[in-house]
């Protein structure tokens, strides 16, 4: 019967309910035809969030056993939780099917944790352990990381609404790119663990969207690692404790300083390795050199030789320079001579045509040059009229005229 049954669950209403000094919860559990009796050892009772009472409606998973000494069978009860569960869960089914239809749950939106966030915030009840759990966490592995409470009820009416407006404040920050506070890179959403219905606002339509619309990375760590909501699902990353996920959120300080001395030792090891090389190179660089007083005396040798080449090659080209201005000395006197001939016969060509155009010439064979009043020489008679005044140029003297009559 153990083997092919278990495990089982059972809905039905407490009778003869008794809590024994020891911790065990003995009851029975009953419809309308039927009961069995039950056992719920002190481990798992003390687990329950709420007093287990008469007529009180509840829903029990556990196993089918037989309590030898009497013959019974028993039900021996390994969690309890009140009826009304089962209509919550398939609310929460309904939910979830049509979230994940309209794509908040796919993985092509989920995003990577920054791997150093510059600020974390949390929201939470200021109330709740789970504070103090994300709290301690962070200050273990990233005290130097500034961490801003928003807080807000976590069970209970308005705990979804919130929730929704302390996202909406830390989306402010998150959004910032200056700004007093510090800047918001990952946010953490936590509560403690709870029945389905101490957890019942985080399975909200509104708070769902709201974790879709967030501007950074948002981690859920809410309730125990067995426990489900749809704002896990709607997160980027979802933890199965609010200690696992303020772990998540921040890069232990430790991890960082083990890979700065990592990379410290290896800068170390590469520095080492350039220097041997270089000495090494040094090292054969002096070996090949030799004495230094050999090379010096090769060089000067070299220098004398090359200064008797320049002497050499300036003493010719100053001999060369001294033949060619010796030439040029004879031929010039010669050339010169020449060049004085041709000059003084050109000059005294242009002189003679020079004389045949002066008008004294003219004037010296009988004629004369006229011009009116206003000095305009006169070179046809209808440009004067009777009366005029003119002035006659004659080779020695002139003559101031009056034309009497034009013919």
């Amino acid at each position: 019967m153990e083997a092919r049954f278990n495990p089982v669950t059972v809905e039905g209403e407490i009778s003869g309910f008794t809590r024994a000094a020891s911790g065990h919860c003995y009851f029975s559990i009953k419809d309308a035809s039927a009961q069995i009796r039950c056992v719920m050892f002190k481990r798992a009772s003390s687990l329950l969030d709420f007093s287990p009472r008469d007529g009180l409606q509840v829903e029990l998973r556990g196993r089918l056993g037989l309590y030898e000494p009497r013959g019974d069978l028993q039900l021996v009860v390994e969690s309890m939780r009140q009826a009304g569960a089962g209509a919550l869960f398939e609310q929460f089914l309904r939910l979830k099917a049509r979230l994940e239809a309209e794509g908040l749950f796919s993985a092509a939106r989920k995003r990577a944790l920054p791997v150093m966030p510059r600020g974390i915030g949390v929201v939470t009840s200021l109330g709740a352990a789970a504070l103090r759990d994300v709290v301690t966490a962070l200050q273990r592995r990233a005290a130097h990381v500034p961490v801003v409470i928003a807080p807000a009820a976590v069970q209970g009416a308005g705990a979804a609404s919130e929730m929704v407006g302390a996202l909406a404040r830390l989306y402010a920050m998150a959004d910032a790119a200056d700004g007093d506070g510090p800047r918001i890179d990952v946010i953490v959403l936590a509560r403690g663990g709870g029945s389905i219905e101490d957890l019942w606002a985080f399975n909200d339509e509104a708070l769902a969207r709201m974790i879709a619309r967030s501007p950074v990375p948002l981690v859920s760590g809410v309730g125990h690692e067995t426990d489900f909501t749809i704002a896990d699902f709607v997160a980027d990353v979802r933890a199965p404790t609010p200690t696992a996920a303020a772990e998540l959120a921040a890069t232990a300080r430790t991890s960082w300083l083990d890979a700065l001395a990592g990379a410290d030792d290896r800068l170390q090891a590469i520095v080492w390795r350039q220097l041997d090389r270089h000495a090494q190179r040094l090292d054969g660089v002096g070996a090949r050199l030799g004495r230094p007083t050999a090379l010096v005396a090769a060089q000067r040798m070299r220098l004398d030789g090359l200064a008797a080449r320049i002497g050499h090659a300036a003493a010719s080209g100053i001999r060369q320079r001294a033949q060619q201005l010796d030439r040029l000395g004879q031929l010039l006197p010669e050339q010169s001579h020449r060049g004085v001939e041709r000059r003084r016969m050109r000059l005294a060509h242009l002189q003679a045509q020079l004389e045949l155009l002066d008008p004294a010439l003219v004037l010296k064979r009988g004629y004369a040059w006229l011009v009116d009043a206003q000095g305009h020489t006169i070179t046809d008679s209808t440009q004067v009229g009777a009366g005029d005044r003119l002035r006659a140029t004659l080779a020695s003297g002139g003559l101031d005229l009056q034309v009497h009559e034009r013919v």
